[in-house]
């Protein structure tokens, strides 16, 4: 038998988010194959999560942009020592730095394996460069790969991993569509989302890259069309954006929809939500590393129409082809809906099941492959 491993993974804090979800999920791996899993960051409210989990956690405050976070670099490297530490996976851009000029500092014959992730699509530069000068480099999506080569053209090949982000499908079961129960708790918790017209889902947070003014311009289009359609955006309303919550009240004002817009916090009900719906949008302004929105959706047998450019278009494009709309092209969105809007129930029991690549265990297993490769 193969020794356990002591994986240390560097991020900035445990508040939300993919980047955490990912360290989450890699962790709870790590202690069910017996390994010894380390998380060093700044805390935050998923810490619990993660020491349940069976992960240990570490306070220092390595995504702090400041120059006084470069004295962290030598208590990171006493505990690389302390705790024996096999390999170290680096998430973010300032943790990976402060963990590169900690492994430099060690002896090479003691030194743990560097790992790195590339969660976004970050602006090219010698500070993201970083994240490519893991031995093992572990991209997101095929577009991340293809990203990180056009812009880091000395990166070796061989040391990317395309590992996508992976969805426990019993969380997103498949649901009947329409699902009359899923959508009647949701008119009953506001009134805006009830009507025998169809319901729009765009979830995502509030800034204005989630395209949520493209999602009510489509709202508007596809009412003048005649349908008594619905637009819920589970996400959108968060104190800290209240100004940004207000432009988009006033533009659903101005286009007459208020009573067919739900502008809400998030979720934890993001599944129920899901069901209740008949289209999920995915209309990122900014091309996404990856879009775990088309995987959550598809998976609960919802159909997705969303911009081909990213993250999101790839799995669209692979996983349904319909949904893929030129980027910002409005005319398109609004035939795209009506296209998989008119499907009948028994067009859309045709959405495939999600591949197992897109399954959080394959996602764990990949992971836990790649630290195998650098015993």
């Amino acid at each position: 038998m193969p020794r356990p491993l002591t994986v240390l993974q560097l991020l900035p804090a445990l508040e939300s988010g993919g980047v955490e979800r990912s360290t989450l999920e890699v962790s709870a791996a790590l202690v069910a194959a017996g390994h010894r899993a380390l998380v060093v960051s700044a805390g935050g409210r998923l810490l619990p999560a993660l020491l349940d989990a069976g992960a240990e956690h570490v306070a220092l405050d390595i995504g702090r942009k400041s120059l006084a976070t470069l004295g962290l670099v030598r208590p990171l490297r006493r505990l690389l020592a302390e705790q024996g530490v096999d390999i170290v996976h680096a998430r973010s851009r300032l943790p990976a730095w402060i963990g590169w000029r900690a492994l430099r500092g060690l002896p090479a014959a003691a030194r743990p394996r560097f790992v790195t992730t590339v969660h976004g699509l970050n602006s090219p530069s010698r500070y993201s460069q970083v994240m490519v000068r893991g031995e093992r480099v572990v991209c997101v999506s095929d577009t991340v790969r293809g990203y990180v080569l056009r812009h880091y053209p000395r990166t070796d090949p061989a040391r990317l991993r395309v590992i996508p982000r992976g969805i426990d499908p019993a969380a997103f079961p498949r649901a009947p569509l329409p699902d009359r129960a899923a959508r009647a708790a949701a008119a009953a918790a506001d009134p805006r989302l009830g009507g025998d017209g169809p319901l729009l889902l765009l979830p995502g947070r509030g800034t204005r890259l989630k395209g949520h003014a493209d999602a009510l311009d489509l709202l508007s289009a596809l009412r003048a069309d005649g349908l008594d359609a619905r637009l819920w955006m589970p996400g959108a309303r968060d104190p800290a954006r209240a100004a940004y919550v207000g432009e988009l009240e006033a533009r659903a004002r101005e286009l007459g929809l208020e009573d067919a817009v739900a502008i809400t916090p998030p979720t934890s009900a993001i599944a129920a939500a899901y069901a209740a719906s008949d289209l999920v949008l995915q209309l990122s302004r900014k091309p996404e590393a990856f879009g775990r929105t088309v995987v959550e959706a598809l998976s609960t047998g919802r159909p997705v129409l969303g911009w081909d450019h990213g993250g999101v278009g790839e799995l669209l494009r692979e996983l349904q082809p319909a949904g893929a709309i030129p980027a910002f092209d409005a005319a398109a969105l609004r035939a795209g809906a009506h296209a998989l809007l008119a499907r009948d129930a028994a067009a859309a029991a045709t959405i495939p099941a999600l591949p197992l690549r897109y399954t959080l265990r394959s996602m764990q297993d990949a992971t836990l492959s790649v630290y195998d490769e650098l015993r």
